[in-house]
């Protein structure tokens, strides 16, 4: 299950809760309660709770597992924790590299001669498959929103404060902005609004797309 921004954020605020997350992440082997415990100078049950409290954020994972080194005993086997796998990135605004790559990286290995032309129509395909998969009936801003556009709806149209793209917009302008128009106009498709267009209107800091009545 992926993480959100802000709840690894709020994970991390506590530094006793840092400090054990780093403990976990430095060790080359599954940690338990008590190794936590004994490495920060804090009780078995604080551990325990910000453990478990990093593992709901999913920055860990746990599991129940019996030590390699010793013989198993009687009791509860040791509930042992290590660093989820993948990464968590922070950016504020939000920036979604990642996905543009994608779409780059797919146009050039399908069609390496015209790569333009396919990342123009795998951004809509991605558009539409994002739309479909969130489903019509909510506001169309809160999903713009959660794609980390940042919109202001305004009475007539919908401005978009953040371009989620934009070191590379900054180089890339006519092709980085193409492909948004484009992953924005087969966003709203999936979205089933057909009443909207996403328009190309460049303006300073902000994203170069619009969403404007059709």
């Amino acid at each position: 299950m992926a993480t959100a921004p802000w709840q690894a954020v709020t994970a991390l605020v506590d530094q006793v809760r840092r400090a054990l997350y780093d403990y976990v992440r430095s060790q080359d082997h599954p940690v338990t309660r008590d190794e936590a415990a004994e490495a920060q100078h804090i009780s078995r049950n604080l551990a325990a709770f910000h453990l478990d409290k990093l593992v709901g954020a999913g920055l860990l994972q746990a599991r129940y597992q019996a030590p390699t080194d010793q013989p198993r005993g009687r009791g509860r086997t040791p509930k042992v924790y290590e660093a989820a796998h993948g990464c968590i990135t922070l950016t504020i605004p939000e920036r979604r590299y990642d996905l543009i790559g994608e779409i780059l990286a797919q146009a050039v290995a399908e069609e390496p001669t015209d790569a333009r032309s396919a990342a123009l129509r795998l951004a809509e395909q991605r558009g539409v498959a994002i739309g479909r998969q969130v489903g019509g009936g909510g506001p169309v801003a809160a999903v713009l929103a959660e794609l980390g556009f940042e919109p202001a709806d305004d009475a007539e149209l919908i401005r978009l404060r953040n371009c989620p793209f934009h070191e590379l917009a900054a180089q890339q302008t006519e092709l980085v902005c193409g492909l948004n128009q484009a992953f924005l106009a087969g966003l709203l498709d999936g979205l089933g609004r057909t009443d909207l267009r996403a328009r190309l209107v460049p303006s300073p800091g902000a994203c170069c797309v619009q969403i404007r009545p059709a």
